[in-house]
């Protein structure tokens, strides 16, 4: 909880003007000096996501008529109380503006040359935009892009692989209305045989595609038909609808002939050929983008003379109506409780624990104020402050905390030096509040796998824990048992035994050790009890040494790049300074890119595995990327492509299968049925990644020296586990000998193949393709968990075609990867291949929130696209998650599917959350238990037991 030290400084608001219930008598105006804003050191910059404000009409909330209740404190009154602090805050909102994209075609010379011919993009909005484009040729098939010939392509612009190429709009020195602000022309022949240009845009400073269902915007310029030497069709230029997320629909048809075929041959047999007559064109078209705006609120802390209370004064520059959704605290936890009356004007009460006051506007109306009154005895004051029916301003994530009972004596024990201190070290205030507040603390959380080490439990203070605390114990360690009684029963049986051979028995087994030591460690931290002193022998007793690979079980992970994240050369210097800001958006792994030198440079064609200077930087800047991240409190995945590795030299027939550097493997390294690259290992134990030799996992020699290179990117980088690349090309019993001998704290693997389909439709059933996912965990003899491409893959369907019964399997159960074993799903709605600019499986475009609605309130690890982090969704997702933290869902919670049909699917998660998404209805029932709202958003709702 934020911790804020106040300054000695006061910013009032007008004064002169009477509105709603405030009395101000008549006196001399104060000096103008005291209105000014007053701006922090260190402010805290808070972003949010909003809709556009209305600025017209306020509406008027009836105040709270009670007995007893007292008049309330004017400027007047307080213009010569004594003020104790004052702090302005730095807020950071966001707000959608009106644009349009422009699309021209002219002639590009003289009218004796036709053939030349400009296109001209262009946008007249604020912004660094860069256009994503590339060509399709008359004789393609398929929607596949093409990179345009070198003579189309504008200068600055950049290759994109083999398919696309991305150019930036300049900016115009002037502009009218009819004109851009940002421009792009690109130049061409007619008679070239392109057919089609397609492209989609991009906006560098927020990273946000504007797209439309994933469609690429495409301009044809073939739309018209010729049947034999008759003339005859469709004239002119068709622009289709494509890439805009945000774009309306549009659709310009030239004017269509009679004679048009749709067949291409006609009745006679002759052929119906491709012709193009390009005539000029013109085309607007309208596009939202959200701005960031910066605002500010001052809070100032005053005495009271006439009475035994504080006043807490508000005084912001928001737009709109603007209400302070508030409480007390009366000791040093953060329970909301009602303050006592007197209340402020156009106060209600909410749900019986907080109020909620629509602050007076400013007389200019540039802004809002208001003065609270708060009882000395209480510790501090807590707020959210709310902007319209889906927009609500917090502390990133958490709420405001104004301290008041003790805001004296921490300032009397903080001297002027330490302050200076902490502003040059660049001291955050929500860094602060992260690591005071209680509701940032769990007790399972990071303790379960530590304290699994009996010398650590007997370290361990065993102070007493509440109820509560027994009860989450009790409830987490419930699942563990679960998992126990499953995995017994399936060894046990007579026809597992059949099945199953005496190794996987012994796995099994395994298994089972290891959840049983897991539940006792969560049983000693959990249960009342004293420090007892082991004795020698106890001290003398190996320790044992868990490395499930699966964290606490309260992970959330996020992806720290996306595809084009290695263009700028300095992405770990870059992510480095958004290590504070992604820890206090709760934030506790995140999975970096490859390290190593590569082929490609994005790193997943990996070649020297030694040399970790990449296109991302240095192996320094690596360190300090990861000690940066240790430094705030999250773990760092590194990611091990393990599966292919590129050669350096040829052999003598010409075959790239030579390998140099440290690892200077022969083709005995390469599988034998790879032809591509003359293997003389032995076959594979997956399936062939075709672009790089398949390294053969059955040598005992490239084992050993994978293993001896995991340990030193453990040891020289300081990794805490991986992400592991392409595991389908390799058994999964490799991965368990790595992850023995490298003991991840975390470590999950990319095993995607295609999900079940009949006639382009997906089966409802999705069990053979989580169950293929499962089959290789259980070959990891569970060291690595799995990303939950099935979970992914069904989201995609039930949100788009508005089919949200598909959210429950045949048994009332998830039905992906975490409705079989969540404590080794790792959910996912984007990636760097299914999202960014590769877009190979992009997640609904505009459903993205409620897909992070499932996967943030449900079991399993979810995992959060870096591009949807610092992102307009921002706000959004960093309020799940703190609900997720708050009500410690973990990734083995139970869930309850309540409601899965054709528009709405709703279930409740251990008893203590329930979440809708879905066009459709959903309220909680009302009975014992009582919900309130924790987050909403378009088409989801969540709510938490009161």
């Amino acid at each position: 909880m934020l911790l804020v030290r106040w300054k000695p400084v006061l910013h009032c608001p007008p004064q002169g003007h009477r509105r709603r219930g405030f009395a101000w008598p008549r006196g001399p105006r104060r000096s103008l000096l005291l209105r000014r804003p007053i701006r922090s050191a260190a402010p805290a910059f808070l972003s949010i996501s909003s809709s556009k404000f209305s600025q017209a009409g306020r509406a008027r909330v009836r105040p709270v008529v009670r007995a007893g209740l007292a008049q309330t404190p004017s400027l007047a009154d307080v213009e010569n109380t004594e003020i104790l602090f004052s702090e302005t805050l730095s807020l950071k909102r966001s707000q959608t503006v009106e644009g349009k994209i422009t699309v021209r075609l002219d002639p590009a010379v003289a009218e004796e040359e036709v053939s030349k011919w400009r296109l001209t993009i262009g946008c007249n909005l604020e912004g660094k935009w860069t256009l994503h484009w590339g060509v399709s040729y008359c004789d393609d098939l398929g929607s596949e892009w093409d990179q345009p010939p070198p003579e189309m392509r504008p200068p600055e612009s950049v290759l994109i692989k083999d398919y696309a190429i991305e150019t930036p709009l300049k900016r115009l020195s002037s502009q009218s209305e009819r004109q851009a602000l940002h421009e792009l022309q690109i130049e061409f022949d007619s008679n070239t045989p392109i057919a089609a240009i397609h492209f989609v845009l991009k906006e560098e400073e927020t990273g946000a595609w504007f797209q439309h269902k994933g469609r690429d915007f495409r301009i044809s310029f073939t739309d018209y038909f010729e049947v034999a030497n008759s003339v005859g069709g469709n004239q002119g230029l068709s622009i289709w609808p494509g890439g805009f997320d945000q774009i309306s629909s549009l659709l310009l048809k030239a004017e269509e002939s009679t004679s048009k075929k749709e067949d291409p041959d006609d009745e006679d047999g002759n052929v119906v050929k491709q012709n193009r007559c390009i005539a000029p064109i013109y085309k607007e078209f309208p596009i939202l983008k959200e701005e960031f705006v910066p605002n500010h609120m001052t809070v100032s802390v005053r005495s009271s003379d006439k009475t035994d209370k504080n006043i807490v004064q508000f005084d912001t520059d928001l737009p709109g109506d603007v209400v302070i959704h508030w409480g007390v605290c009366k000791d040093d936890g953060r329970k909301w409780v009602i303050p006592s009356t007197p209340h402020p004007p156009a106060t209600k009460i909410f749900r019986h624990k907080a109020l909620q006051t629509l602050l007076q506007p400013k007389p200019d109306g540039l802004g809002s104020w208001g003065l609270f009154l708060v009882d000395q005895g209480t510790s501090g004051v807590v707020f959210v402050l709310k902007l319209n029916e889906y927009t609500w301003l917090n502390n990133n994530g958490t709420d405001f905390f104004i301290p008041i009972g003790s805001v004296s004596s921490t300032t009397a024990e903080i001297g002027s030096d330490d302050i200076v201190h902490e502003q040059q070290a660049g001291t955050e205030i929500h860094d602060v509040r992260n690591s005071l507040s209680p509701n940032n603390s769990y007790p399972l959380q990071n303790k379960s796998l530590e304290a699994s080490d009996p010398k650590n439990i007997n370290s361990l203070p065993m102070k007493p824990q509440g109820p509560e605390e027994l009860i989450e114990a009790v409830a987490y360690t419930d699942e563990i048992i679960k998992e126990i009684r499953h995995l017994v029963t399936d060894i046990s049986s007579e026809k597992g035994k059949r099945a199953k051979s005496k190794e996987a028995q012994e796995n099994i087994l395994q298994e089972i050790e290891k959840l049983a030591a897991e539940a006792y460690s969560i049983f000693r931290i959990s249960i009342p009890g004293f420090v007892e002193l082991a004795s020698d022998t106890e001290l003398l007793k190996p320790a044992v040494k868990l490395s499930s690979g699966t964290g606490s079980g309260y992970e959330i992970l996020c992806q720290g790049f996306n595809w084009e994240s290695h263009k700028s050369g300095r992405w770990y210097s870059e992510l480095s300074d958004k290590a504070k800001e992604l820890s206090s958006l709760g934030f506790t792994v995140i999975w970096l890119p490859p390290p190593t030198e590569s082929v490609s440079p994005e790193g997943y064609m990996p070649k020297d595995l030694y040399n970790l200077n990449s296109r991302y930087g240095s192996l320094e800047e690596l360190k300090d990327l990861v000690n940066s991240f240790h430094e705030v409190g999250i773990k760092v995945l590194g990611d091990a492509v393990l599966n292919h590795r590129c050669a350096h030299f040829q052999n003598k027939n010409g075959i790239w299968n030579v390998f140099g550097g440290r690892l200077n493997w022969d083709d005995r390294a390469i599988v034998a049925d790879d032809p591509h690259f003359q293997g003389r290992g032995n076959k594979s134990s997956g399936d062939n990644f075709h672009a790089a030799p398949n390294i053969d996992h059955s040598q005992d020699f490239v084992r050993r020296d994978l293993k001896e290179w995991l340990c030193w990117l453990r040891k020289e980088v300081g990794y805490d586990g991986w992400r592991l690349d392409f595991v389908r090309g390799f058994w999964g019993g490799y991965v368990k000998d790595y992850m023995e001998a490298t003991e991840p704290y975390f470590a999950v693997g990319e095993y995607w193949d295609s999900l079940s389909y009949t006639y382009g439709d997906m089966d409802h059933n999705q069990d053979a393709h989580r169950q293929r996912i499962v089959d290789w965990i259980n070959a990891t003899n569970g060291t690595a968990g799995a990303f939950d491409v099935t979970t992914k893959g069904i989201l995609h369907s039930a949100l788009e075609k508005c089919e949200y019964w598909r959210l429950s399997d045949q048994n009332g159960k998830p039905p992906g990867v975490v409705g079989w074993w969540a404590s080794r799903a790792v959910t996912f709605i984007e990636n760097h291949d299914t999202g960014s600019t590769q877009g190979h499986w992009r997640f609904p475009s505009g459903k993205e929130m409620q897909g992070y609605a499932y996967i943030l309130t449900h079991p399993g690890t979810p995992a959060v696209f870096y591009d949807h982090i610092f992102s307009h969704y921002q706000q959004e997702i960093s309020r799940l998650i703190s609900v997720r933290n708050e009500n410690k869902i973990h990734c083995r919670s139970t869930v309850k599917i309540v409601k899965a049909e054709r528009d709405v699917y709703a279930a409740e998660i251990d008893g203590k959350l329930a979440v809708k998404i879905g066009p459709g209805h959903y309220e909680p029932p009302d009975g014992p238990t009582k919900w309130v709202v924790a987050a909403e958003g378009r088409d989801y709702k969540v709510w938490e037991t009161s």
